[in-house]
């Protein structure tokens, strides 16, 4: 019984300790400069599987399409066995509020939020999944243009993650790439999505 109430109460707590109502996208956000090639260098991530087996993770390699009407295709690479690649498609519809997202989750079966929080569209840009704050759901993960980020910029992406009130250990930072080779870029959208795992 005190093991169960130990549980619960560190579930709230973890829940109410996030600001995801603090959380807005970047004021004047531009999807055309957002667009292009990317490489997820960090990611904060709560789900006690996810923390498990966060030393085999990965940077992976992405890239965004902006669509006409304001939405956006991400298709990300992962290498999945011995030379067996994984792509991943993510429809992002748009809303009124230009940098917030949402998509459904086949993974979970649901609608999501997607909010780029902060970009410079050159270097680097942080971006929030599930602003509902669940420790299954919400994840924020670093991109980069390039693999490898200065480490200001690194560190930027551990204090907010912290700020938020991800613990020390759900934040990853990879350092070996994914050797998943990118094929020639989407134009168009997808018609389906496969199973995703993470942002």
């Amino acid at each position: 019984m005190i093991l169960a109430v130990a549980v619960l109460f560190s579930v709230v707590l973890w829940t109410h300790c996030l600001h995801y109502t603090d959380v807005q996208p970047q004021q004047g956000f531009d999807l055309e400069q957002f667009a292009g090639s990317w490489y997820r260098v960090g990611m904060a991530y709560e789900s006690p599987t996810f923390i498990k087996y966060k030393d085999r993770a990965l940077i992976s390699k992405g890239f965004v399409v902006a669509n006409e009407n304001g939405s956006a295709n991400l298709s990300m690479w992962t290498m999945t066995g011995p030379k067996i690649c994984l792509t991943n498609f993510y429809m992002y519809e748009k809303t009124d509020i230009p940098g917030l997202f949402t998509y459904f989750s086949q993974r979970h079966k649901m609608m999501k939020d997607i909010t780029v929080v902060e970009a410079n569209y050159t270097d680097y840009a942080m971006v929030l999944k599930y602003k509902k704050m669940d420790k299954e759901y919400t994840q924020v993960a670093l991109y980069g243009r390039t693999p490898i980020l200065g480490p200001e910029v690194v560190e930027k992406f551990r204090s907010y993650a912290l700020s938020l009130g991800f613990s020390p250990e759900s934040i990853v930072t990879p350092a070996i790439l994914d050797p998943c080779p990118i094929p020639e870029p989407p134009t168009s959208r997808p018609s389906t999505n496969t199973t995703e795992e993470s942002v």
